[in-house]
């Protein structure tokens, strides 16, 4: 009778652990159990600021030419030489998934012509891409734009799955709010939306999602697809801000 009573407890036991909330929630997560693998699955509501102050957790990403910025009055300065093809870049140490992506960067004047271009960016590898890029564009762009002497060109671009470049105009010389927003559709891809001082752009549908990770960068870039010649002038851009809100998943 000992050995009964003692397996009816351990059994009440299960039972009641077995029966505990499945949901557990509190102002700033939700833990819940897995249908499939009983994993429990943190969700976080995340908001990143940097103000470049600093450039603790960037790191540089230069692919040719020396590191060609600084921290200047609280703004990073980021530039590239004429008659070279430099590409002076920073990245995030640390990579993210959906959200919103946002860079306050002032666009100066540009050089005529010059293949020069300023770009925030997602970046996983060369397919898994996702751009702003500004610079003074081709004549031809320019034509087919109707672009005043006063416009720069701006190229909002998955480069891949599916590949889109979506170009309008700019004006010089002013700050932008420049934006990506990535939400997630019902089955775990991505839609990804280009925003101009909260304007709708470009948006299209990606091959891929929840899966995919992604650098945020800061560059200047001395680039051919984008003007006419090499550079005759220095470009620059300075990036007040930068931020990423969004939900990390861990388990």
């Amino acid at each position: 009778m000992k050995n009964i009573f003692k397996k009816l407890l351990v059994f009440m036991g299960l039972l009641l652990f077995s029966c505990s909330p499945a949901d557990l929630t509190n102002e700033n997560e939700t833990i819940t159990n897995s249908d499939s693998n009983n994993l429990s699955i943190l969700k976080t509501s995340y908001s990143k600021i940097w103000d470049f102050d600093n450039l603790t957790e960037w790191e540089d990403a230069t692919q040719v030419g020396n590191p060609n910025y600084w921290i200047e009055n609280g703004n990073l300065r980021i530039f590239t030489n004429p008659n070279t093809w430099e590409r002076s870049k920073v990245k995030t140490i640390s990579s993210f998934a959906a959200g919103t992506y946002s860079w306050n960067v002032y666009i100066p004047e540009m050089g005529v012509g010059d293949m020069a271009n300023i770009g925030a960016f997602l970046y996983n590898n060369d397919t898994h891409e996702l751009d702003f890029e500004i610079g003074y564009g081709s004549q031809a762009i320019r034509n087919q734009l109707a672009a005043e002497p006063d416009d720069l060109i701006v190229y909002m671009i998955s480069q891949g799955y599916p590949f889109q470049s979506v170009q309008r105009k700019i004006k010089r010389r002013q700050w932008y709010n420049l934006t990506l927003q990535l939400s997630l559709t019902s089955n775990g891809r991505y839609n990804v939306s280009w925003k101009i001082n909260d304007a709708i752009m470009a948006s299209v549908r990606l091959n891929y999602g929840k899966n995919t990770k992604f650098n945020i960068y800061c560059s200047v870039e001395n680039l051919q697809f984008i003007g006419d010649h090499i550079p005759k002038s220095q470009n620059y851009a300075l990036f007040d801000v930068v931020e990423f809100k969004g939900i990390l998943i861990k388990k």
